[in-house]
């Protein structure tokens, strides 16, 4: 993601690292510096200062995380030496205690989903955040955030937080960009009519047998792309009934395609007039 920001925060790396901690995805993992494990029962936490601080976050932020689990645990704070103590108690097995460290220590403290890592860079006279990973609902929910230019390549994102009509612009954008890099030229009316295609039924259509290909009435058209043999044997079977209305069936067959000129017959009868031919045309 291309992550821009208003006004306040695009103009200083400072205030832009503070919007991107609050992105940036952190479990208690992240924070931790080791993890001492007494299978008597008790899990110790040693929290990174420096961790702490490149992500944004007070111990208290961890202690908070930890307490509010519904696991029957008690926890404890040593904030001046940077430890949670995790006490289970009815003397649990080895394996408990194990399953329990690996869920606390992938315990969520802030962030937003999928956002595993962030990148600040400087284009033109404004600071902008680059992301590894998607999450366009959450991440424009974010103080600070532009939402009006706010761009991913997910395109499945694009259409279930802003529409439609918005996921067959970055339809077209990314193709585009796709086809530019590899230095093919494509006009691009072509390419609005695939996305066209692709979001005509108010939703996200792929170019497949799973999508638009595979939902073709026509036998043979389905049998053209992919799986050729199975879709006509399944056709045989169901005894489906090709009409030859399309372009695709009448190449196959050898037919005149239904399209332009071959739609129309054109009739021609001559006859004797004053000495001359006379058409008739229907």
């Amino acid at each position: 993601m291309d992550i821009y920001l208003d006004k306040e925060h695009r103009v200083s790396r400072e205030k832009a690292l503070e919007v991107a901690r609050e992105i940036i995805f952190t479990k208690v993992s992240d924070l931790v510096e080791k993890a001492d494990t007494d299978y008597g029962g008790t899990l110790t936490f040693h929290l990174s200062e420096a961790k702490l601080n490149e992500r944004g976050c007070e111990p208290k932020d961890v202690f908070e995380v930890l307490k509010g689990s519904k696991k029957k645990y008690e926890a404890s704070i040593n904030e001046k030496k940077h430890l949670i103590k995790v006490v289970i108690p009815d003397e649990p097995d080895a394996q408990t205690i194990l399953a329990l460290k690996n869920k606390l220590l992938n315990t969520r403290v802030k962030g937003v989903n999928d956002i595993e890592r962030v990148t600040i860079v400087k284009q033109g006279e404004e600071w902008v955040i680059q992301t590894a990973g998607s999450n366009l609902a959450k991440v424009v929910a974010i103080d600070g955030i532009d939402t009006s230019r706010v761009t991913t390549n997910n395109v499945y994102e694009i259409w279930q937080t802003l529409g439609i009509e918005a996921a067959r612009t970055a339809l077209v954008k990314e193709i585009v960009n796709t086809l530019e890099e590899q230095g093919l030229e494509v006009d691009t009316r072509h390419i609005m009519l695939v996305a066209d295609l692709m979001t005509s039924k108010g939703y996200l259509q792929q170019i497949g047998r799973h999508g638009i290909a595979g939902t073709k009435t026509s036998v043979l058209a389905r049998a053209a792309f992919e799986i050729t043999v199975p879709t006509i044997a399944k056709a045989a079977l169901e005894g489906q009934i090709e009409t030859l209305r399309g372009v695709t069936e009448n190449v196959i067959v050898g037919a005149t395609v239904p399209v332009g000129t071959g739609m129309v017959d054109l009739y021609m009868k001559v006859r004797e007039g004053n000495g001359e031919n006379t058409r008739e045309t229907n």
